[in-house]
């Protein structure tokens, strides 16, 4: 579970819902033509803009934003040089039985390629090309997001006009003019939260964990690339470490070489 996201949508309604109590009430900020106009009217954009196929794809990447299931990159290292270890001494076709211990695919694959004997080169873009077409992948979702983000907003102000143009219809009616009031008010409102609350931060959110996972995808190469050269797993281990932050790094040396 990724508790900056849960801490951040739980603070943040508490934080909006706090300051509309504090002078009004929630009651007031509740508008069912508003909910139609502006939720309604960005999923229908979207429909169309995407295929049914591809916005099936939100309700999985909305799921990665609460699941943090990756692996520091650290323990990955240390796998690594684990394995770099036991193919210098014993071969890389030793490496076969520790394949039904390893749990990242990704790792697994790349492993098998290098026990089948396949060139360095032919295994470097193999794995690059997966690497590239998975970050496809990650773009869509995000894609997905930063249309939505941009659509609320859009939509809020097709409500707005719609409630001016009822204002405008029913100024001698005063009755009339608060919910054409409310519907031209409340819609922009209910388009800036969701753009600015939901879809931009799990759009970027997105983005940054495509990011990592693409960081460790490439540490993972480059390690099995080097265990395939026969690279001595000290050298092997102080190339990736490399790629960790100072924070990671010292975290590591106190884990394995403390």
């Amino acid at each position: 579970m990724d508790f900056a996201t849960l801490i951040g949508l739980i603070v943040g309604v508490i934080c909006i819902v706090v300051s509309i109590l504090i002078d009004g009430s929630l009651r007031s900020f509740y508008n069912v033509p508003s909910i139609f106009i502006v939720l309604g009217g960005g999923i229908c954009s979207a429909l169309i803009s995407y295929r049914l196929k591809e916005m099936a794809i939100m309700l999985k990447v909305t799921v990665k934003t609460f699941i943090n299931s990756s692996r520091p990159p650290f323990e990955i290292i240390q796998e690594l040089v684990q394995l770099s270890t036991l193919a210098r001494r014993e071969g890389l076709l030793a490496l076969e039985g520790s394949l039904e211990n390893i749990e990242d695919d990704f790792l697994k694959n790349a492993l098998q390629l290098i026990i089948d004997g396949t060139e360095a080169d032919i295994v470097r873009e193999s794995l690059e090309l997966e690497l590239d077409n998975m970050q496809k992948r990650h773009a869509k979702g995000q894609g997905l997001f930063k249309s939505l983000a941009a659509l609320f907003p859009a939509w809020g102000m097709i409500g707005t006009l719609i409630g001016l143009i009822n204002l405008l219809k029913s100024l001698d009616d005063p009755s009339k003019i608060g919910p054409a009031m409310a519907v031209a008010l409340i819609t922009t409102f209910y388009g800036s939260i969701l753009a600015n609350f939901i879809c931009t931060p799990i759009a970027t959110k997105l983005g940054n964990a495509s990011k990592e996972e693409i960081q460790i995808k490439t540490l993972t190469i480059e390690g099995v690339l080097s265990i395939q050269a026969g690279e001595n797993p000290k050298i092997m281990e102080h190339k990736l470490k490399t790629f960790l932050s100072p924070q990671d790094k010292k975290t590591y040396d106190e884990k394995y070489h403390s």
